[in-house]
């Protein structure tokens, strides 16, 4: 169905009026008249079906006051001013002229141009490829992370205790928080339970705190007590003990299994799962890749899809992986993948699984010993065998699979079940993942590349764990740390996430460390060029990362990640340009407006 366009204006217009009068002059005086009744007619419906400008209209043309602003992040990287947006998709993209030559104007049907303020630019909606969404949510109630000490945590608790009378009044009540991290502790040791139960108001209370990566768990005495007896040994995790061999209350990976959690109401699910959208669509995310900590997450994602699917969307999209339990049984050929549910809001048709642990919790799988700990050299979560056995089942199954690979060791196991599984498989239609992909040899930088494998990496992490990683791994190895230049030079495909609530959510701040690995006061422990600034992104490559190479790990980029006719309409306005400004400004940028399929869903351009 055509579209036609009309030159109806609302908001600012200011440098753009010769430009109009110019494409326009060879339109006769009696046609104009007739079209400018027709288009005030049209202009006073709009006010008052649109209530004076909150929404815009179903089908409108948005231009940047600047010239070619709007990034659509094709092929040629290309700019242009204007695009035309009709329903949910995006109808067209090109110049002011070019546009209103292509779109012939009707008196029937006038479509309003609006203008972005100055200086600002549009790019496509950005994705963070790899977050826990109520984790996140989880993570925003006690601000865990805001404790330098752990006493100051231990304060942070119990604030949150007392300032909750229901809580308060019932000892037996169990408290949940998320986002400790004991790298920034001037102790320089784990937490135990006899720290939380010092404090008279915690003292025989159930406390279960998860730790920043969601690689640890810090209990109270009443946890414990509630939770044995324990075994002396995890595969995969570990039990931290007292000098008397006693768990001392701190659990580590698989360990924290041990620990049981009461399952959560829809009702707690929607408080976590709305604090998260609340503050991604503030940072322009319109697209999350949900990294299945908790198999109860999906669960409740397909719940919404499915109460909303008569009600409306999803608030946000979301690209689901489903858990695999190490220690469980395989399932992918009895489950369903899910595309499009919500309304075309939710897809499933990934399996999210734990090769190692972590760096900052020295569960990370490597070759050698840790520089700083030489007793040991991290643990695999999921033995070889299993990986082996269970990668080329999901494949030929049809499952993207997506695992966590910390190590070099991991990552190593982790790509030599890849170039098995994928000898005889095209890989471009299963895509297969290394999430972090944090620490590879050179050799296993060009398997990526080679077998086509996508690093789903998160640049903000580089900026928090450069100030410990070269004591933990040597100054050797530590160069095959977050070394996305050389991802790329092996012709891999990178995408990038905030592995929020271990980061937080905010994609620019992804942006400026990828093109930066320095920290947000300029500093580095390289100093003012960067952590190992040969490794740095462009901006291009860093805005591609949270667009369209999110799409294409998430098999969407048929319809998302760029500004192209014929995709939604997700768009995200900026207050500057993050593609020229100076990179101490880049933080400040604001969002001006997050669009999904053509409407505002925070902020607004009008």
């Amino acid at each position: 169905m055509p579209i036609h366009a009309a030159k109806h204006q609302v908001g600012s217009r200011k440098g753009l009026d010769d430009k109009i009068n110019k494409s326009d002059h060879q339109v006769s005086l009696r046609h104009c008249l007739v079209a400018l009744g027709t288009i005030l007619l049209a202009t006073l419906g709009f006010l008052l079906r649109k209530r004076f400008f909150l929404e815009p209209a179903d089908s409108y043309v948005l231009c940047s006051t600047n010239g070619k602003q709007i990034h659509l992040v094709d092929e040629q990287n290309s700019l242009v001013e204007c695009l035309v947006v009709h329903g949910s998709y995006i109808q067209d993209v090109g110049d002011l002229a070019d546009i209103q030559q292509r779109w012939t104007y009707s008196q029937e049907k006038a479509l309003p141009i609006y203008y972005t303020q100055p200086g600002s630019i549009i790019v496509p909606g950005m994705s963070d490829s790899h977050a826990h969404i109520l984790e996140y949510g989880a993570s925003r109630i006690i601000p865990l992370n805001q404790g330098k000490t752990i006493k100051e945590v231990v304060m942070s608790v119990r604030d949150y205790i007392v300032s909750d009378p229901d809580i308060n009044n019932n000892k037996s009540k169990l408290v949940q928080g998320w986002g400790w991290d004991h790298t920034v502790w001037s102790e320089g040791r784990w937490p135990t339970a006899d720290d939380l139960d010092a404090d008279p108001d915690i003292h025989g209370r159930p406390i279960i705190l998860q730790s920043k990566d969601g690689h640890a768990i810090w209990v109270s005495r009443a946890t414990l007590d509630d939770n044995g007896p324990y075994p002396e040994h995890v595969d995969g995790g570990v039990i931290q003990t007292d000098s008397d061999g006693n768990p001392s209350g701190l659990f580590l990976d698989n360990a924290q299994d041990l620990i049981h959690k009461p399952e959560a109401t829809d009702a707690d699910l929607h408080s976590l799962f709305s604090i998260t959208v609340r503050d991604a669509l503030a940072y322009g995310l319109t697209s999350i890749h949900d990294a299945a900590l908790a198999p109860e997450s999906l669960a409740f994602f397909k719940r919404q899809a499915l109460l909303q699917a008569e009600e409306g969307t999803l608030p946000i999209r979301i690209y689901g992986m489903t858990y695999f339990n190490e220690s469980g049984e395989y399932w992918g050929d009895r489950v369903v993948p899910l595309i499009n549910a919500g309304n075309g809001r939710l897809h499933c048709r990934s399996v999210k699984m734990f090769a190692d642990g972590a760096l900052r919790t020295g569960g990370a799988a490597l070759y050698e010993p840790y520089t700083d700990n030489p007793s040991t050299n991290g643990f695999m979560r999921t033995p070889p065998e299993i990986i082996n056995k269970v990668i080329p089942r999901f494949l030929g199954d049809g499952w993207q699979v997506n695992i966590h690979a910390i190590g070099d060791r991991a990552n190593g196991i982790v790509l030599d079940a890849f170039e098995e599984a994928l000898s005889d498989v095209d890989v471009t239609t299963l895509r297969p993942r290394l999430e972090h992909a944090q620490l590879l040899t050179e050799a296993d930088m060009k398997r990526i590349g080679k077998l086509g494998v996508i690093a789903s990496v998160q640049p903000t992490h580089v900026i928090d764990d450069m100030w410990y990683a070269e004591q933990r791994l040597g100054s050797e190895r530590v160069k095959g740390l977050y070394a996305f230049r050389s991802i790329l030079n092996n012709k891999a495909r990178i995408t990038l996430g905030s592995d929020a609530p271990v980061e937080g959510i905010n994609p620019l701040a992804g942006f400026y460390a990828a093109i930066t690995r320095f920290s947000e006061d300029g500093t580095s422990p390289h100093g003012p060029d960067g952590w190992f600034p040969e490794q740095r992104l462009t901006r291009q490559e860093a805005l591609r990362g949270m667009t369209i190479d999110p799409a294409y790990a998430s098999f969407t980029e048929l319809t998302l990640g760029s500004l192209l006719p014929g995709k939604r309409a997700d768009f995200v306005i900026l207050s500057q340009d993050i593609m020229s400004v100076a990179v101490d400004k880049i933080l400040e940028s604001r969002v001006i407006a997050t669009v999904l399929d053509g409407r505002p869903v925070y902020g607004s351009f009008l």
